[in-house]
């Protein structure tokens, strides 16, 4: 790529991790190679059989089983820390075009990670890597840092009529 970018989607509404997987699937078809990075989440979600179907997509979790609702674990810090080095030395790596840092602003909201370390990282990574940055409140500085931000907005959702969320469609 001539030159890269940083996308932000954030928001209340749905749709933030499907935008970007869209993306990485995209990416991925013209021949890009994609790390897709989920922080918080340790379920057992559809998209993670991704690499099974496309081999230029490599998707790994850095969270536990649950989300979290409260405060936070020391696991939950362990897990986002673990991922967030991981992630440093792919931003500075060559082997990947396109990097997805999934809930990355849950786990800044939660004070998983110190905000300074993830802005350092994305400010100092390799030139052509391209980076998504998902999840609801979205720091100021990182919508500051990114040269695109989407906002999903929530005008109705069939989860509050009491669906709960279905394999396929919602995980």
């Amino acid at each position: 790529m001539e030159r890269s970018f940083v996308h932000v989607y954030t928001g209340n509404g749905k749709g933030k991790t499907t935008a970007a997987l869209g993306l990485s699937v995209r990416a991925a078809l013209a021949g890009k190679k994609v790390f897709f990075a989920q922080f918080i989440k340790g379920m057992e979600y559809s998209e993670l059989k991704v690499s099974q179907y496309i081999k230029n997509i490599d998707i790994q979790q850095f969270g536990r089983e649950c989300f979290i609702y409260k405060k936070p674990t020391e696991e939950d810090i362990e897990a986002a820390k673990r991922g967030m080095d991981i992630c440093e030395k792919i931003l500075k790596g060559v082997e990947y075009d396109l990097v997805v840092l999934d809930e990355l602003n849950i786990a800044l909201y939660y004070k998983l990670i110190p905000l300074d370390r993830v802005v350092k990282a994305i400010k100092e990574r390799t030139p052509s890597i391209e980076v998504v940055i998902t999840g609801r409140y979205a720091p100021e500085e990182i919508i500051e840092m990114a040269d695109l931000v989407t906002e999903m907005k929530e005008i109705k959702h069939y989860y509050n009529q009491g669906v709960q969320a279905r394999k396929g469609i919602e995980f």
